[in-house]
C-alpha cells in the first residue's frame, strides 16, 4: 500500500472492522472508520455511514481508494444495497475491495455470495474473505456466550459435526494483508483456526478453561429455529437453524493453511483462545 493509500473500513466498531481498523493505523495507513454513528476509532477518521441510507456513501468514500467490506447485518438480500455502493466505490475512485463473507457461503450463492459473484467485475483488485465460525461467538453478548454463563449450556443443532472454528484476530490479519500487498489475492479465501472441533470438544475446552462445567445440548433444527425467532425475523432464523443442519451433515469439518500461508504466523487454538479470553 502507498503512503497516500486511504482505506475505508466499514463496520469499524465491530468484530473483525475494529480489528482491521487498528491493524491499519498501527501499520502507518491511513484509515477512514465508517459507521452510523461515526465513532472515534484511534487513528482513524471517523465517517457515518450506513447501508440502508445512500445518502452516506459519498462522503464516506471520499479519498478512499480500497474498501474493507462488513455486509449489513442481519439481512438476506445484501446485494440490494452492497451492489449500488460498491459501483458508487468503482466510480470514486475505489480500486481494491475485500469482502467478508463465509465459508458457508459459495461464490454465486445466497446472501454476500451474489455481491462475491460480482466483485471480479467491479474491481481489478479484490478478495473475499469466507471465514469459518468465530471463536467470539462464545464471548460477549453473543447467543452461546449468553447460553454458558446463564444456564451453562451451548445449544445447537449441529449433533456431532465439527467446525474449524478462528478467532477474529486471524481474520483481520489476513484482511490487512489482502488490503495492502502489492498483488490483490484476486480470489476467495477459506479460513479456518488449526483443528476442527464439534460443540461437545468446545463445551469441553471451555469448561477446563473456566473451571465451570459447560456442555452442549443438541437440539433439532427445528427446535433451535423456533428458539432463534424469539430474537431474529423467522426467514434468519430458518436460516440459521439451517447452517446447524449443514454443520451437522459435515460442510464446516476442515482446516485451511491459509491464515499462516498469508500472514507467517499460525492461527491461535480454541484453548488458548479460552483460556485468554473467557476467564
Amino acid at each position: 500500500m502507498t503512503p497516500s493509500a486511504t482505506t475505508l473500513v466499514i463496520g469499524a466498531t465491530g468484530t473483525t472492522g475494529s480489528r482491521v481498523a487498528a491493524r491499519l493505523a498501527a501499520g502507518g495507513h491511513r484509515v477512514r472508520a465508517a459507521g452510523r454513528r461515526a465513532t472515534p476509532v484511534a487513528g482513524a477518521e471517523a465517517v457515518r455511514f450506513d447501508w440502508n441510507d445512500p445518502a452516506t456513501y459519498g462522503a464516506a468514500l471520499d479519498g478512499a481508494d480500497r474498501v474493507y467490506l462488513i455486509p449489513p447485518l442481519g439481512s438476506l438480500d445484501p446485494a440490494a444495497v452492497m451492489l449500488p455502493f460498491l459501483r458508487q466505490a468503482r466510480t470514486a475512485g475505489v480500486g481494491r475491495a475485500v469482502l467478508l463473507s463465509s465459508s458457508a457461503i459459495p461464490v454465486g450463492g445466497p446472501a454476500t455470495g451474489q455481491v462475491h459473484q460480482a466483485l471480479p467485475d467491479l474491481f481489478d483488485a479484490w478478495a473475499v474473505l469466507r471465514p469459518s465460525w468465530f471463536m467470539q461467538n462464545f464471548t460477549g453478548d453473543h447467543h452461546h456466550a449468553r447460553s454458558i454463563r446463564e444456564h451453562g449450556t451451548i445449544e445447537t443443532a449441529t449433533g456431532d459435526g465439527r467446525v474449524g472454528f478462528i478467532d477474529a484476530d486471524d481474520i483481520a490479519a489476513v484482511a490487512v494483508h489482502a488490503l495492502t500487498c502489492t498483488h490483490a489475492p484476486n480470489t476467495d479465501l477459506i479460513l479456518t483456526g488449526p483443528q476442527a472441533l464439534s460443540h461437545g470438544d468446545v463445551a469441553d475446552l471451555v469448561t477446563q478453561a473456566t473451571g465451570r462445567t459447560v456442555t452442549h445440548r443438541q437440539l433439532s433444527a427445528e427446535q433451535l429455529r423456533e428458539r432463534l425467532s424469539a430474537d431474529v425475523p423467522a426467514e434468519f432464523a430458518a436460516l440459521l437453524a439451517g447452517l446447524d443442519r449443514a454443520i451437522a451433515d459435515g460442510a464446516e469439518d476442515r482446516t485451511t493453511d491459509t491464515v499462516e500461508r498469508l500472514t507467517g504466523r499460525p492461527p491461535r487454538d480454541f484453548r488458548t483462545f479460552a483460556e485468554h479470553e473467557m476467564t
